[in-house]
């Protein structure tokens, strides 16, 4: 007996289909930038000067919006740990749980949440630009390859730049973490600091910077490759902005988990 709604069946799957096949496309050419990235590397000497200016563009330009966030970021940690940690354990225990909160999640995390809107976008909106203006194809018609020209400088820039970026982040927001045990807990200075030191652990730290390499590669690719993907105007450059702050975004707390279960395991 025929199906009397075979429409119903074949609407929902055929839509399923296609955003399956989509994604694996998306999937299998951003893969396929990684490769082309990946060759491009040898040529990183011959562009040292363009080099130099995308990790003062990621890395120096965004200092100012990453220490500021930092600091209200160790802030909010002392007062959340001081809250928990009221009448169950010594005061000694806040600034070992400020410490590793800010060193294994809270520091390279937010760092590259807040890196990722700033930057990630600019490179996404940037590369977008080029390519409905037809830039990109100039590039290519002298012989000069857009991905070891535009891509590659930025790839290395984040790889390198947001561990750097971290590692201030850190210490400023263990500096906002003192600020707020010292004025609103009431610990002293030399508690919170003994409290850092006695719990301190170079795997934390190293962990960190680690998860801040991963979280630099996201959002330099990200934006590359949804710039590079950018059609139909300025609305087409809109788009590929947003899809890359967000594709950014998700992966970067998706790796957060991976990297996490694979070092503190």
């Amino acid at each position: 007996m025929p199906n009397p709604r075979p429409d119903i069946i074949r609407g929902p799957l055929a839509a399923a289909g296609r955003a399956v096949l989509d994604a694996l496309q998306e999937w299998g050419a951003a893969f396929f930038l990684l490769a082309r990235i990946a060759a491009s590397l040898r040529l990183a000497g011959r562009n040292s000067r363009l080099l130099v200016q995308e990790m003062m563009a990621f890395g120096v330009a965004s200092l100012p919006l990453v220490l500021f966030s930092a600091v209200f970021t160790g802030m909010v940690a002392a007062v959340q740990a001081a809250y928990q940690m009221q009448g169950l354990v010594p005061a000694i225990w806040l600034g070992a749980g400020i410490c590793r909160a800010v060193l294994i999640e809270l520091g390279p995390v937010l760092t590259a949440l807040v890196v990722a809107g700033r930057v990630g976008a600019g490179i996404a909106a940037e590369l977008g630009t080029m390519r409905v203006t037809e830039q990109i194809d100039a590039l290519e018609t002298m012989a000069i390859d857009p991905v070891a020209f535009l891509v590659m400088p930025r790839f290395v820039a984040g790889a390198v730049m947001a561990p750097v970026l971290t590692v201030f982040a850190n210490f400023v927001a263990l500096a906002g973490g003192w600020l707020v045990s010292v004025t609103s807990v009431g610990i002293s200075t030399q508690l919170y600091l003994d409290g850092l030191r006695f719990h301190f652990h170079t795997r934390d730290l190293m962990g960190g910077i680690v998860k801040a390499v991963f979280f630099g590669v996201i959002i330099a690719t990200a934006g590359c490759f949804y710039g590079f993907g950018a059609e139909g105007g300025a609305k087409g450059v809109g788009t590929a902005t947003t899809k890359a702050v967000v594709a950014a975004a998700v992966l970067i707390l998706v790796f957060d988990y991976v990297i996490s279960a694979w070092i503190f395991r």
